[in-house]
């Protein structure tokens, strides 16, 4: 029984291994235009036009913020403040304010967080491939700043088809106030 273990825990590192190879996230500059493969660590280096240290995000983000934006956490499920908003308006970066989807593309998905098909613009976001969990998503960041937004699916309403699963603590929102 013990020789079945060991064989079953050595199959499983060896996959793990493979599934991390290459794990040089790919870039996407836009909503989908051209691939390069780009390490994203939000240096000077990376190409994000808002560029803080990490300590200067820890001043401005509160602490729930800084693991979501910069470490890439989620919120549970179900808990954000703008999952069930249904105000017009735009949603922005918490973190530096960029608009990034409008209440016209937010609809409910029923994931648990909110989901948009479409954001504001081509540059408002820039998508990396993530092979975290051992899983190949695709993840969502702030076109300006680089911060952490959420993933994008391809299970989503048309026109687009695509599902723009964000974390609520992630964005602010700004109300139209001509409605």
């Amino acid at each position: 029984m013990k020789k079945y273990i060991w064989i079953f825990v050595l199959i499983l590192i060896g996959f793990a291994l493979v599934c991390n190879i290459n794990s040089t996230p790919k870039v996407s500059g836009g909503l989908m235009g051209s691939d390069s493969t780009k390490k994203i660590n939000n240096s000077e280096s990376d190409g994000f036009e808002i560029k803080k240290s990490e300590e200067e995000w820890k001043q401005i983000l509160t602490p729930e913020q800084y693991r979501v934006l910069r470490e890439k956490g989620t919120e549970r499920a179900f808990t954000g403040k703008f999952y069930k908003n249904h105000e017009t308006g735009i949603y922005v970066c918490a973190a530096c304010g960029n608009e990034l989807f409008s209440s016209e593309t937010k609809y409910e998905s029923g994931s648990g967080w909110p989901s948009y098909w479409e954001p504001v613009s081509e540059n408002s976001v820039k998508l990396l491939e993530d092979t975290s969990y051992g899983m190949i998503r695709t993840e969502v960041v702030c076109g300006k700043c680089g911060s952490h937004l959420g993933h994008v699916f391809d299970d989503g309403p048309q026109p687009t088809g695509k599902r723009y699963c964000i974390n609520s603590i992630s964005l602010d929102f700004k109300k139209d106030s001509t409605k």
